[in-house]
């Protein structure tokens, strides 16, 4: 890839680590659910300003903002609120560590999805030492009995479903153009979350500048100007490349939550978090790439 193709890759997982961040500020304040209508919300505004400016067409079948909107719950209210939920009682490095196991839940689902990609040995086996990752990484509250953060955890693998799933719904809508998906799918989920926030969580009471500041930070920042590079980016890198910002946001979460939040990263989890790389590692075929190298 050429160096700016590096540069956006680097700069988008690093934003995406900030989102564990933005994340934690705004659950000290309001409940999980106000955290994801947050971020649709003003990522559905950011998106929709950006698709006028650009005097794009906007799709007028009624059917199809349904569909879209369906997406946009499963690809973005219910894993958006899993994990905050989850990061209450678990620290923003670890659920973005977690999060890292997206392309490993992908292989499984599009293996059995209708039309999508068979996995083959060496991804099976990426799959399973991604798993085993996961397992060093729950390891403290297994043997500690910590009940509350094992449902974290669990939380986060089932946000991590959610990304597999939509994933391969998302093949379906390549004719689409990529600003109008996002918005479209955007407003969907704002207009299940909102009402949803309001009914299960009262009204929202921020008093702090900085859950503000994080709010819109992860809603335009995070959620908006991403999805835009996303788009761009992806036809020209491919997905094997793009995958390289999966291992760019544990790395800024950690770091970020450590010396920002003060929060405490175990070195298990460390250990974890390498393991889930090595996995990915082996999905998208770098290892066998390095291993034929030196064998030649």
């Amino acid at each position: 890839m050429e160096r700016r193709d590096w540069f956006l890759i680097i700069m988008l997982g690093a934003i995406w680590g900030c989102s564990f961040i933005f994340n934690a500020v705004l659950i000290r304040e309001i409940g999980p659910i106000w955290v994801t209508s947050f971020r649709v919300g003003i990522g559905a505004i950011g998106c929709w300003v950006f698709l006028l400016l650009r005097r794009k067409p906007i799709p007028r079948d009624p059917m199809l903002w349904i569909k879209l909107g369906g997406l946009g719950i499963l690809a973005y209210a219910i894993p958006f609120a899993l994990f905050p939920l989850a990061q209450a009682n678990l620290a923003s490095g670890v659920a973005a560590i977690i999060n890292a196991l997206t392309p490993l839940v992908t292989v499984i689902v599009s293996h059995f999805w209708l039309g999508g990609e068979k996995a083959s040995r060496i991804k099976m086996a990426g799959v399973t030492v991604g798993f085993a990752g996961a397992f060093i990484l729950a390891w403290p509250a297994l043997s500690t009995g910590g009940d509350s953060r094992l449902w974290a955890i669990g939380a986060c693998l089932l946000a991590t479903l959610c990304y597999a799933l939509s994933l391969n719904i998302t093949r379906s809508f390549k004719a689409i153009e990529p600003t109008a998906l996002a918005s479209i799918a955007l407003t969907g989920a704002a207009a299940v979350s909102i009402p949803v926030a309001f009914i299960t969580e009262g009204t929202p009471v921020m008093v702090r500048p900085e859950t503000w500041l994080a709010a819109i930070a992860i809603g335009l920042m995070s959620t908006a100007f991403t999805f835009q590079v996303m788009y761009r980016i992806l036809p020209r890198v491919g997905p094997t490349n793009f995958a390289t910002t999966t291992f760019i946001a544990p790395i800024s979460a950690v770091i970020l939550g450590v010396t920002v939040l003060r929060e405490t990263v175990l070195p298990i989890q460390i250990l974890g978090m390498f393991v889930i790389f090595t996995g990915l590692l082996l999905i998208d075929g770098r290892i066998g790439k390095l291993w034929r190298r030196v064998a030649t």
